[in-house]
Formats: structure tokens, C-alpha cells, sequence
């Protein structure tokens, strides 16, 4: 099977007026969107972290810092996609990707196909490598309270042949 490695990635985001809700490259309809440099897709932010963990390539900020106005507003599947260049640059091949999605409303399921095939088509994998699985957070926290989204990601890389 050859080296394998495992990486995690986490992030939140706060929900504001005025912006769309963007979750692994699928706008979903609801009346708050997710606030942040770039498009603030905190699942696709947490699987790159992920990838770039797996990888030791060190973390989306290092790569696509907030404080780069060429990040401004950008679409995170192009920041994954770029990722996934240079996880294969540095001779690694992503085998899946499970991850989580935490917040209250909207309900995340009806969109759950294609948010997988969104992130299997920027991640060139199978669908079903990717999953995608949503929790609440019960009333409890910033997520209970619907101030805002976070995402935990776990990416496995094995040696490219």
C-alpha cells in the first residue's frame, strides 16, 4: 500500500447579513452567509487544512494569507484546487476525506450530493471518497446560538507511484 498519512483541519466562521452560504462550493439558500476574506467556505477551509497537514505543507494561512488582497472574496474550490497541485507536487495522492459540518440552520442534508460531488470533481477523486456528514450543536456555543459554522476534516494522503 505504500506511505500513508493522515491529516486534520478545523474551522469556524461567524454567520452575517449581506453574504451568500457557501459550504464545500454549494451556495445554500438562507438569509445569513458565512463572513471572511475569501468566500468563507469553512468546510472546504478544513479540508484543505487537512490536505495541507497530511502533506506537511502547513496551513491555509500560509498558503492564501488574509492579508493578501488577491485572496479577497476568492472561491475556495480554486484555493482546493490549487492545494491539490501541490499536494501532488510533493508526491502525494489524496486517497478520501471525511468530514463534518456543525450548525444549527439551515439543515445541511437536502444538499449533501452535491456538496460531496462538488469536492469529489475540485479533488479529482470518486464521490465516494468523500464524506460529508452534519451535526448541530444542540443549543450550546456560538453554533448553538446560530452566530456561526465549523468544520472538521480528516484527509488521507498516500504516496503518489
Amino acid at each position: 500500500m505504500g506511505e500513508v498519512r493522515t491529516g486534520i483541519g478545523w474551522d469556524s466562521h461567524r454567520l452575517v447579513e449581506g453574504r451568500p452560504l457557501i459550504i464545500g462550493g454549494v451556495q445554500i439558500p438562507h438569509d445569513r452567509g458565512l463572513a471572511g476574506h475569501s468566500d468563507a467556505d469553512v468546510l472546504t477551509h478544513a479540508i484543505i487544512d487537512a490536505l495541507l497537514g497530511a502533506a506537511g505543507l502547513d496551513d491555509i494561512g500560509a498558503h492564501f494569507p488574509d492579508s493578501d488582497p488577491t485572496y479577497k472574496d476568492a472561491d475556495s474550490l480554486d484555493l482546493l484546487m490549487t492545494v491539490l497541485e501541490r499536494v501532488r507536487a510533493a508526491g502525494w495522492e489524496v486517497g478520501n476525506v471525511d468530514a463534518t459540518v456543525v450548525m444549527e440552520r439551515p439543515k445541511l442534508a437536502p444538499h449533501r450530493d452535491e456538496i460531496r460531488r462538488s469536492l469529489a470533481e475540485a479533488l479529482e477523486i470518486d464521490r465516494d471518497a468523500v464524506n460529508i456528514k452534519a451535526s448541530t450543536g444542540e443549543g450550546m456555543g456560538f453554533v448553538g446560538r446560530g452566530e456561526g459554522v465549523a468544520a472538521l476534516a480528516v484527509a488521507t494522503l498516500r504516496r503518489a507511484a
